[in-house]
């Protein structure tokens, strides 16, 4: 076993252990920790396969900006945990259907996707090229549809979750920018003609004797 294996087994099961901790902390908080660390390590397993950019990426937007997300709308909200936790075992045999067709699926993907080819000269050809170089065009050539695809979808998720998430505040003062590009000087101050100042008339005196 070399440095990169046992490396590779240690960073795998720090991964395991932090996303098992994910969906079994109480603290909303310390899932949404324990998911930066879970990302972490996949960042550093990417390092390890020498995909720097997968790995940069990984971190710059799941844990730089995603995750930050997540942090501020939980630490944000007030969720009462324990309205969450009261369906759990409601919905657990449909969870657990779900998580085995997953599981089953990945196993059949993982077995026969990572077998390298024995050509000697492929192997050459693939310790040669740029991993970031040949991602760029195959995401710009032969999956271009689908980029564009998922970018769209996104972009319609963004939208969407302004649109239910924005509330008009009513403890507010808003002013329309429009209103304001709109105003005219006219409008903003008003000459008002008032009387020549006079002199205050003094009070008059009332007597402190009793009136008859």
């Amino acid at each position: 076993m070399n440095v990169t294996t046992g490396l590779f087994y240690v960073i795998s099961a720090v991964l395991l252990f932090a996303a098992f901790r994910v969906i079994t902390a109480r603290n909303p908080v310390h899932a949404a920790l324990y998911l930066v660390l879970t990302f972490f390590q996949g960042a550093m397993i990417w390092m390890l396969l020498k995909a720097e950019f997968l790995s940069i990426i990984l971190v710059l937007v799941y844990v730089g900006a995603v995750m930050v997300l997540f942090l501020f709308v939980v630490m944000m909200m007030d969720v009462n945990v324990e309205n969450l936790r009261a369906g759990f075992w409601k919905h657990f045999p449909l969870a657990a259907v779900v998580g085995v067709v997953i599981a089953l699926e990945m196993a059949a993907v993982l077995m026969g996707g990572f077998r390298v080819a024995e050509d000697p000269q492929a192997l050459a050809n693939a310790a040669e090229s740029n991993n970031t170089k040949e991602l760029g065009k195959l995401l710009f050539t032969k999956y271009l549809v689908q980029l564009e695809v998922a970018a769209a979808i996104l972009l319609v998720a963004m939208i969407a979750a302004i649109a239910l998430t924005l509330r008009a505040r009513k403890d507010s003062k808003y002013v329309s920018p429009a209103d304001q590009v709109r105003v005219r000087s006219a409008d903003r101050m008003t000459v008002v003609k008032m009387d020549v100042t006079q002199a205050a008339v003094a009070p008059a005196v009332e007597s402190s004797e009793p009136k008859p």
